[in-house]
């Protein structure tokens, strides 16, 4: 089935669930059901600005402040036909909306659907000159800041799911699941060049001039996802062979803006500018997979999974409107072929003690094919190629000591080789590349089980990774390998910065987790964790080292049968302290901190009250320092402005509700949200070379009622 029909064939089913629901709740009116609806509407105070970040994703963003609701909730238990039907709707009148249907003869067979709407409002706001925005053809006309048209930014997913099993024998069953899920809309995004540049020397020449753009992306896409799958069963022998696609569709290949002469005018750089510019192409994968189980004996079962998945990317570049590939070349050809391997081991050969050994082995072969894609200037490389062959093993064996005490002890193997780098190609961002790394740790942990009113864990872990030799950069053509990094002729230089996803590592980390009632009504949960990676890399720049800590505690007071409070308080803190030679020294601190307090409880027979107050404060801190190296510009200026400022994001919110029963079939719920949002964020406001300006408003006050009716059929 073609992805077009396929998608098809979803749009025209959303109607169909909604009738066939009808249709079977009709039709089983003599059957056990039961029925409850629900009808409401509900409104919102401030501008579109105060709104911006409570209404992202609820409906209530842009220029809505009010809401209808309307939801179901239909349930039929047919004894004699031995059958289920279940339908839930929420939302029904506003752009969030869902619908579900589960209709199922226990044992036998069960088939589901459901539908969904999502719309999301970009918090930010826009003001731009920019015609045609959202659209492939913009077209960019300089206005002075603050002097053009506001624009709200948004995106709307549709989706759809169609399901179906079939118990086909007590040792066979099959399944069969469909979704597909339409995105439409913008979202913020755009473009900038420079002049001169290494990697446009014939447009830009020896000209100069830069531009900024805000593009926002137009966005038609669809996502269309098939899984069959087959389970048999028996005795101790438990096997499934499945089938997976995925299918992405892009209505939109390239975004083709009109930018006229006169902004910052360089006719190189304006020629590139009006290029088109690719977005996401079509692309597919299929997959195969074979996994199972068997009990070897009473005590000892082995388990397994093999797989092979291919994806491919071959849109065409004429057809997308894309020119200057290389001759002979019509579309990227991608092709990625990964196969998996995964063997499991678990056994209890006496009572007390648990053994688990574990192997995964994974080949991700990257056959694309590479083509001379930049062929400008003296800086002439291929794309290249990523394949990865990952190996991760696993030992783990467990002791119970008595009835309250349990001992956990294990060693962990990972060795990631990334292929040979195409020597054609080259290397951006970073001076050398490596491509082995070989990761080992251990870890132990003792954990006490429920005894009296306490439980609780301690875990400790350590980890070391190594790799193989550093591959430099050979001025675009190709890597050498560095046998020696502190030779000064052939090794890396002193200003080399180096992945941290390759360098070597050690991590510690311990993690204490406890359970504890000290009386019948308060119970208590305690989270401790930290971490630290410390990074050995032959250079003093990039990222040294990292840290974490995390410390949180869960609460619940029952102050009747029928009440109880509720709350919670979390501290988290992130660590990175990194250098960028003859630049700036960065600390840079995140710390999170959360806490919330809330109630239920009935007032009376009738009458049923609840609410939270939610507290959150995230705080990033950027301690900045000089390198030795540095400029005298980079110093004046971390003398003048301190260096970046603080961002702080602060967020309180109190929602109260109220459900009065007026009746044994219905009731009337009233909601009440205060939020308040507070931003201080250097990166906005933003003003582009057009003048186009994005700003977030710093703070956010907003209010929300909402009254609902709830009526149960008889």
């Amino acid at each position: 089935m073609s992805t077009s029909i396929f998608s098809l064939h979803f749009r025209r089913s959303a109607i169909a669930i909604a009738v066939g629901a009808v249709c079977l709740a009709a039709l089983a009116h003599s059957a056990s059901a039961q029925t409850i609806i629900s009808v409401g509407a509900g409104a919102v105070s401030g501008s579109s600005a105060d709104r911006a970040l409570f209404g992202q994703y609820n409906g209530l963003g842009g220029d809505r402040k009010a809401v209808a609701t309307l939801g179901i909730d239909y349930s039929l238990r047919d004894q004699d036909a031995s059958q289920w039907l279940d339908i839930k709707g929420s939302n029904l009148l506003g752009n969030t909306r869902e619908l579900g249907l589960v209709w199922k003869d226990p044992g036998s067979w069960k088939i589901n659907a459901n539908y969904g709407e999502l719309v999301r409002y970009d918090p930010r706001s826009i003001n731009t000159g920019l015609v045609g925005a959202g659209s492939t053809t913009p077209q960019v006309v300089s206005v002075a800041s603050g002097a053009g048209s506001d624009l709200t930014l948004q995106t709307k997913r549709t989706s759809l799911g169609l399901g179906l099993t079939k118990i086909i024998s007590p040792a066979w069953q099959f399944a069969l699941d469909l979704k597909t899920e339409k995105k439409e809309g913008s979202r913020l995004f755009g473009t900038g060049m420079n002049c001169p540049s290494v990697i446009a020397l014939t447009e830009c020449g020896s000209n100069t001039g830069w531009a900024l753009l805000m593009l926002p992306e137009p966005i038609n896409a669809s996502t269309s996802q098939v899984e069959a799958r087959v389970n048999y069963a028996m005795a101790g022998l438990r096997v499934s062979l499945g089938y997976y696609g995925s299918y992405y569709r892009n209505g939109n290949t390239t975004l083709n803006a009109s930018v006229p002469g006169s902004l910052n005018s360089n006719a190189g750089l304006i020629g590139i500018l009006n290029q088109p510019l690719a977005l996401a192409p079509d692309n597919q994968a299929n997959q195969v997979d074979l996994s199972g189980s068997y009990d070897l004996t009473a005590s000892t079962r082995a388990s397994f999974k093999i797989a092979r998945a291919v994806a491919t990317q071959s849109l065409n570049f004429l057809g997308a409107g894309l020119t200057g590939a290389p001759t002979g070349v019509t579309n990227l050809g991608g092709e990625v072929v990964t196969s998996l391997a995964k063997l499991s081991l678990t056994s209890r050969p006496m009572q007390q003690l648990s053994l688990l050994a574990d192997w995964r082995y994974e080949n991700k072969q990257d056959n694309t094919p590479t083509a001379l894609y930049n062929a400008e200037g003296p800086l002439q490389y291929t794309n290249q190629t990523f394949p990865n062959r990952k190996t991760k093993g696993k030992l783990q064996a467990s002791w119970q000591f008595d009835s309250v005490y349990r001992g956990t002890l294990g060693a962990d193997y990972e060795a990631i080789d990334r292929g040979v780098f195409n020597a054609t190609s080259a290397i951006a961002g970073v001076s050398a590349l490596r491509q082995e790394t070989t990761e080992t740790g251990v870890r132990a942990e003792v954990r006490r089980r429920l005894a009296d009113n306490a439980s609780g864990a301690l875990t400790v872990s350590s980890s070391k990774r190594t790799g193989s030799n550093w591959l430099k950069d050979n001025n675009g053509l190709g890597v050498t390998e560095v046998t020696d990094p502190t030779n000064p002729v052939l090794g890396l230089p002193t200003t080399a910065i180096l992945p941290p996803t390759l360098g070597d590592r050690k991590r510690n980390k311990v993690k204490l987790f406890a359970d504890w009632q000290p009386t019948e009504e308060l119970a208590l949960q305690f989270n401790a964790e930290s971490g630290k990676d410390q990074y050995n890399v032959p250079t003093a720049y990039g990222l040294q080292d990292s840290g974490m800590n995390l410390l949180s505690v869960d609460w619940t007071y029952a102050l009747s049968d029928t009440s109880a409070l509720n709350g919670y308080v979390s501290r988290g803190k992130q660590t990175f302290n990194q250098a960028v030679p003859a630049g700036y020294l960065m600390a840079f601190d995140n710390t999170s901190l959360n806490a919330s307090i809330g109630f239920t409880g009935k007032a009376n027979a009738k009458l049923e009250l609840g609410g939270n107050l939610l507290f959150v404060n995230d705080s990033s801190v950027y301690a900045q320092g000089l390198d030795a190296a540095a400029d005298a510009y980079s110093a004046a200026l971390l003398a003048s402005t301190g260096g970046l400022p603080d961002i702080v994001y602060r967020q309180t919110a109190l929602k109260l509700f109220g459900k009065y029963a007026l009746d044994k079939t219905s009731s009337l719920r009233v909601d009440l949200i205060h939020q308040r949002n507070s931003i201080n964020d250097w990166a906005w406001p933003f003003a582009y070379s057009d003048g186009t300006t994005v700003t977030q408003q710093p703070t956010q006050n907003v209010s929300y009622i909402g009254v609902s009716y709830s009526y149960q059929l008889p």
